[in-house]
Protein backbone atom coordinates (compact mmCIF):
# COMPACT_ATOMS: atom_id res chain seq x y z
CA UNK A 1 0.00 0.00 0.00
CA UNK A 2 2.74 2.62 1.15
CA UNK A 3 4.60 1.66 -2.18
CA UNK A 4 1.61 2.71 -4.51
CA UNK A 5 0.64 5.96 -2.34
CA UNK A 6 4.59 6.60 -3.59
CA UNK A 7 3.84 5.92 -6.65
CA UNK A 8 1.20 7.51 -7.05
CA UNK A 9 2.52 10.66 -5.10
CA UNK A 10 5.59 10.43 -7.72
CA UNK A 11 3.17 10.23 -10.97
CA UNK A 12 1.65 13.29 -9.34
CA UNK A 13 4.30 15.25 -9.20
CA UNK A 14 5.73 14.46 -12.84
CA UNK A 15 2.69 15.28 -14.47
CA UNK A 16 2.75 18.83 -12.15
CA UNK A 17 6.36 19.17 -13.53
CA UNK A 18 6.82 22.31 -15.55
CA UNK A 19 7.42 20.67 -19.50
CA UNK A 20 10.81 20.41 -20.77
CA UNK A 21 11.13 24.26 -23.14
CA UNK A 22 8.99 26.03 -21.19
CA UNK A 23 10.16 29.26 -19.77
CA UNK A 24 8.58 32.25 -17.79
CA UNK A 25 9.78 35.39 -16.77
CA UNK A 26 8.30 37.73 -14.15
CA UNK A 27 8.13 41.67 -15.40
CA UNK A 28 10.61 41.90 -12.46
CA UNK A 29 13.15 39.79 -13.62
CA UNK A 30 12.75 41.12 -17.23
CA UNK A 31 12.91 44.61 -15.60
CA UNK A 32 16.43 43.28 -13.20
CA UNK A 33 17.75 42.30 -16.63
CA UNK A 34 16.98 45.64 -18.61
CA UNK A 35 18.59 47.46 -15.88
CA UNK A 36 21.70 45.91 -16.29
CA UNK A 37 21.95 46.60 -20.24
CA UNK A 38 23.22 50.14 -20.21
CA UNK A 39 26.37 48.77 -18.60
CA UNK A 40 26.68 46.25 -21.24
CA UNK A 41 26.43 48.73 -24.00
CA UNK A 42 28.85 48.30 -27.00
CA UNK A 43 30.64 50.77 -29.43
CA UNK A 44 27.11 51.15 -31.18
CA UNK A 45 25.24 51.82 -28.45
CA UNK A 46 23.30 48.95 -27.97
CA UNK A 47 22.98 46.35 -24.82
CA UNK A 48 21.95 42.56 -24.96
CA UNK A 49 21.09 39.92 -22.73
CA UNK A 50 19.66 36.67 -24.11
CA UNK A 51 16.93 35.47 -22.26
CA UNK A 52 17.03 31.73 -23.88
CA UNK A 53 17.87 29.46 -26.97
CA UNK A 54 15.67 26.99 -28.29
CA UNK A 55 17.53 25.73 -31.19
CA UNK A 56 15.77 26.74 -34.05
CA UNK A 57 14.56 30.17 -32.35
CA UNK A 58 15.95 32.49 -29.21
CA UNK A 59 14.76 35.79 -27.56
CA UNK A 60 16.76 38.31 -25.99
CA UNK A 61 15.43 41.90 -24.32
CA UNK A 62 17.21 44.86 -25.67
CA UNK A 63 18.18 48.17 -25.46
CA UNK A 64 19.60 51.07 -27.65
CA UNK A 65 20.75 54.71 -27.28
CA UNK A 66 22.15 54.77 -30.37
CA UNK A 67 21.39 53.89 -34.34
CA UNK A 68 22.27 50.13 -35.37
CA UNK A 69 24.00 49.08 -38.80
CA UNK A 70 21.57 47.97 -41.78
CA UNK A 71 21.23 44.50 -41.54
CA UNK A 72 19.79 41.33 -43.50
CA UNK A 73 19.02 37.97 -42.30
CA UNK A 74 19.14 35.35 -45.00
CA UNK A 75 17.81 32.81 -43.03
CA UNK A 76 16.29 34.08 -39.81
CA UNK A 77 13.14 36.73 -39.33
CA UNK A 78 12.61 39.10 -36.20
CA UNK A 79 9.98 39.60 -34.24
CA UNK A 80 10.57 42.65 -32.22
CA UNK A 81 8.23 43.28 -29.25
CA UNK A 82 8.95 47.42 -28.57
CA UNK A 83 8.96 48.00 -24.57
CA UNK A 84 9.64 51.25 -23.97
CA UNK A 85 11.16 54.10 -26.08
CA UNK A 86 11.13 55.86 -29.64
CA UNK A 87 13.09 55.56 -32.55
CA UNK A 88 12.52 54.77 -36.32
CA UNK A 89 12.61 51.59 -38.62
CA UNK A 90 13.69 51.67 -42.18
CA UNK A 91 12.80 48.51 -43.73
CA UNK A 92 13.40 47.20 -47.78
CA UNK A 93 15.09 48.84 -50.26
CA UNK A 94 19.12 47.88 -50.51
CA UNK A 95 22.38 47.39 -48.27
CA UNK A 96 24.81 49.64 -50.71
CA UNK A 97 28.15 48.32 -49.99
CA UNK A 98 26.81 45.14 -48.03
CA UNK A 99 28.84 42.53 -46.57
CA UNK A 100 28.74 39.28 -44.93
CA UNK A 101 29.67 39.86 -41.10
CA UNK A 102 28.87 36.20 -40.13
CA UNK A 103 27.04 33.30 -42.04
CA UNK A 104 23.70 34.63 -43.31
CA UNK A 105 23.84 38.02 -42.06
CA UNK A 106 24.82 41.05 -44.15
CA UNK A 107 25.37 44.23 -42.99
CA UNK A 108 26.26 47.22 -43.95
CA UNK A 109 25.94 51.50 -43.22
CA UNK A 110 22.56 52.31 -44.19
CA UNK A 111 19.51 51.15 -46.34
CA UNK A 112 18.47 52.80 -49.63
CA UNK A 113 14.88 53.02 -51.10
CA UNK A 114 13.48 51.53 -47.99
CA UNK A 115 10.24 52.72 -46.05
CA UNK A 116 10.61 54.80 -42.39
CA UNK A 117 8.05 53.99 -39.74
CA UNK A 118 8.02 55.04 -36.22
CA UNK A 119 8.42 53.28 -33.40
CA UNK A 120 7.07 53.28 -29.88
CA UNK A 121 6.11 51.40 -26.95
CA UNK A 122 3.32 48.32 -27.40
CA UNK A 123 4.90 48.30 -31.58
CA UNK A 124 5.41 44.70 -32.51
CA UNK A 125 7.33 44.19 -35.65
CA UNK A 126 7.51 41.09 -37.73
CA UNK A 127 10.58 41.26 -40.31
CA UNK A 128 11.05 38.42 -42.74
CA UNK A 129 14.15 36.74 -43.76
CA UNK A 130 16.06 38.88 -46.55
CA UNK A 131 14.55 42.05 -45.21
CA UNK A 132 16.95 44.94 -45.00
CA UNK A 133 16.45 47.00 -41.63
CA UNK A 134 17.66 48.96 -39.73
CA UNK A 135 16.79 51.26 -36.26
CA UNK A 136 17.29 54.88 -36.35
CA UNK A 137 17.76 56.16 -32.95
CA UNK A 138 17.97 60.38 -32.69
CA UNK A 139 20.61 61.64 -29.69
CA UNK A 140 19.31 61.49 -26.60
CA UNK A 141 16.50 58.99 -27.36
CA UNK A 142 16.29 55.19 -26.61
CA UNK A 143 14.69 52.09 -27.30
CA UNK A 144 14.22 49.34 -25.34
CA UNK A 145 12.64 45.99 -26.91
CA UNK A 146 11.99 42.28 -26.85
CA UNK A 147 14.03 40.37 -29.88
CA UNK A 148 12.77 37.23 -30.78
CA UNK A 149 15.22 35.42 -33.65
CA UNK A 150 13.68 32.21 -35.74
CA UNK A 151 15.42 30.66 -38.32
CA UNK A 152 13.66 29.53 -40.81
CA UNK A 153 15.58 27.70 -43.09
Amino acid sequence: MKKRIGMFALAAAAMAAVPAGYNHWTVEQIDAKAKTLPAKMTSVKVGVESLANWGNHSMSVVHREGSGEAELHETQADILFVRGGDASIVVGGTIPNGKTTAPHEIRGPKIEGGEKQALHAGAILHIAPKTPHQILIEPGHKLDYYAVKVDVH
